[in-house]
């Protein structure tokens, strides 16, 4: 401290010694020197101080560049509008009609079946009643969902709730507002998801990403008709898990396991089903499917991946055509093996329910001689477990396909070799 106040006095007598325009230069490096933006010298106190000019020379600190905080903003901002811009023109709304009772309210007599004398005794004072009556039927609205064309020659995406009713009628519009007449070609039978047609040419059809390199964390956008009212509404979020095991359920479609989805806090609302689930770059890498009740903003997407085989038998043969192995199971946890005893801590355990036997009569299962309390643990060297169930699995191959099974069977392990065919319809 005494160190600092014999500088400071020194400064102070040099200058008086100095010209006036010198020590207003000279009073800047003073007032930096004592804010500690210029380092004190290091020498004894009998070290002569350097002049100004080499002060400034050697002491000037260069200002820090300024960084520009709202470019990487505006750049995200553009890559959502460009990726929004892109696959807009290629998604539609889908409107449910279907031919409801007119129902009017018309006069009856309540005491019509009684005697004549006992009639004419109730049916006195005037007054006239009246019950509910259909009066023929009018098309009216019943639901709607979302879709996007995945060929310009009108095919159209959509889930299977969406459009599960056979004997409504659907109508596709587009973003420009035309409406078209659209006929269901197909209903998966595994997955949420169906195609349909519209009469037409040179539609705008959507990019289709990968997604199996979706990470957690990146950004989702979803586009569709949401609450049935407002077409084309855009929400943004991010994926926010991966290969999630949800159960769904709905009118028309009861309760159903869909596995493998995406989950993302893009909003999804009802009316979006259906619609499209982007990446940055506007392509599509879901199948937007439900959402959680009670939740805020988790919703789950088919991945695209899953659907390609489905749209591309429609594109091939106008039909979705699944393999199908033929076992009813139920997966194992470790909990699950301890309690029961089994040969393996993961899997398909393969067992009958009250639905049915656990291997179906002359199905690709029962011809390869896979039995009832087998434990099919891998598939093509693919382990069977939480994050990768036996249907799941099953529907990456072709029909017509043979593939391998590992199989615990007691304390026996085999190995069997499986020809898959096609799902039949009423399994």
């Amino acid at each position: 401290m005494i160190k600092n106040k014999i500088l400071l006095i020194a400064i102070i007598s040099s200058l008086l010694m100095i010209g006036v325009s010198a020590r207003a230069s000279f009073f800047d490096d003073l007032l930096n020197l004592l804010k500690g933006e210029i380092s004190q010298p290091q020498s004894t106190s009998s070290q002569a101080l350097p002049n100004q000019d080499e002060w400034r020379q050697e002491k000037r600190v260069t200002p820090k560049q300024e960084v520009p905080l709202y470019k990487p903003a505006v750049d995200y901002e553009d890559a959502v509008v460009a990726a929004v811009q892109k696959a807009t023109p290629s998604v539609v709304s889908i409107v449910v009609s279907k031919d409801l009772p007119i129902i009017e309210q018309c006069p009856y007599n309540p005491f019509g079946d009684l005697p004549p004398e006992f009639r004419d005794f109730f049916g006195g004072g005037g007054f006239q009643f009246q019950q509910p009556c259909e009066k023929g039927t009018k098309k009216q609205e019943v639901g709607g969902g979302s879709g996007f064309f995945m060929s310009s020659d009108g095919l159209v995406v959509s889930n299977k709730h969406v459009v599960i009713d056979a004997k409504a009628e659907y109508t596709v519009l587009t973003n420009d507002g035309k409406k078209y007449p659209a006929k269901v070609v197909a209903r998966d039978p595994v997955l949420d998801l169906a195609v349909l047609k519209v009469s037409g040419t040179n539609f705008p059809a959507v990019t289709l990403g990968n997604s199996d390199g979706v990470k957690l964390g990146q950004t989702a956008i979803a586009i569709g008709n949401a609450l049935g009212e407002f077409r084309n509404t855009v929400s943004v979020g991010v994926i926010s898990g991966l290969a999630r095991t949800v159960t769904a359920s709905g009118p028309g479609v009861g309760v159903e396991k869909i596995q493998g989805v995406l989950q993302t806090d893009a909003a999804i609302n009802p009316g979006n089903s259906g619609g499209p689930l982007l990446n940055l770059r506007g392509e599509v890498i879901g199948i937007n499917t439900a959402i959680a009740q009670g939740a805020q903003n988790i919703g789950f997407a088919i991945p695209i991946n899953q659907a390609k085989r489905a749209i591309t038998s429609v594109k091939n043969t106008g039909s979705i055509k699944v393999a199908y192995l033929g076992v009813r199971y139920i997966p194992v946890t470790e909990e699950m093996a301890k309690k029961q005893n089994l040969s393996a801590n993961s899997g398909a355990l393969v067992r009958g329910t009250e639905d049915g036997p656990a291997v179906i009569l002359n199905s690709p299962a029962a011809k390869a001689g896979i039995q009832a309390e087998d434990i099919i643990t891998e598939i093509n060297g693919t382990a069977i477990d939480a994050d990768h169930s036996l249907s799941e699995l099953i529907q990456k191959y072709n029909i017509g396909e043979i593939i391998t099974l590992k199989i615990k069977r007691g304390t026996q392990a085999l190995s069997l070799e499986v020809k898959l065919e096609e799902r039949p319809e009423s399994s």
